[in-house]
């Protein structure tokens, strides 16, 4: 079921890449497809990939697919495969996208998804979301829970911010970071996103 801050949160997502100028996406953790799915029929968009390491994950979207025209699937490629993990053919891509997607990775993972996306894929562009524990009183989450039983952690803006600064620092990229899903003058949103932008030439 798709609920209002899902919808919010991949039209921020949708606006950050138009912003963007991106023709060629990743989507890392792609799940059964709604940002893909969304993606695929804009005609400024050449290429998406799609990453997870859960099977029936990718064979529902598969599935989805096949509901769309022959030259829009065409854009499409799924790949069961780690998030973690270098893949040399993906350098390169105009964006990055992870849609709430860090948050299921145990803290240790981290390090790896770091030098994975921003050491040896190299997007220009990446987009984080990731919930945002100060919203979760408005939720009625109690302190000692997250979100979801899947979640290895949940940070608040300024854990989430200084986790992004640090990745642009040491991989020679800018960001920013924003609210999701409302504005609440002292949680912020239900939801929180980091836009990095390569600041450095990669040869």
């Amino acid at each position: 079921m798709t609920t209002p801050l899902h919808r919010d949160r991949l039209e921020a997502v949708i606006r950050a890449i138009t912003q963007t100028g991106a023709r060629t996406l990743l989507d890392l953790g792609c799940g059964d497809g709604d940002l893909i799915l969304r993606l695929a029929p804009l005609p400024r968009i050449t290429r998406l990939t799609g990453l997870d390491i859960d099977l029936a994950s990718l064979s529902t979207l598969q599935a989805r697919l096949g509901a769309l025209p022959r030259d829009v699937r065409g854009k499409v490629q799924l790949a069961h495969a780690s998030i973690t993990a270098a893949h040399p053919k993906l350098r390169g891509y105009d964006c990055a996208c992870l849609v709430e997607t860090i948050e299921h990775l145990r803290p240790a993972d981290l390090n790896r998804l770091e030098h994975a996306l921003f050491a040896d894929m190299l997007p220009a562009h990446a987009i984080i979301t990731t919930p945002n524990a100060d919203f979760n009183p408005v939720l009625g989450v109690p302190a000692h829970r997250y979100r979801h039983p899947g979640h290895h952690f949940e940070w608040g803006r300024d854990r989430f911010a200084r986790w992004a600064t640090g990745i642009a620092v040491r991989h020679g990229y800018d960001v920013s970071c924003h609210d999701i899903g409302g504005t609440h003058p002292t949680f912020g949103g239900a939801s929180q996103m980091a836009v990095f932008r390569r600041a450095t030439h990669i040869p």
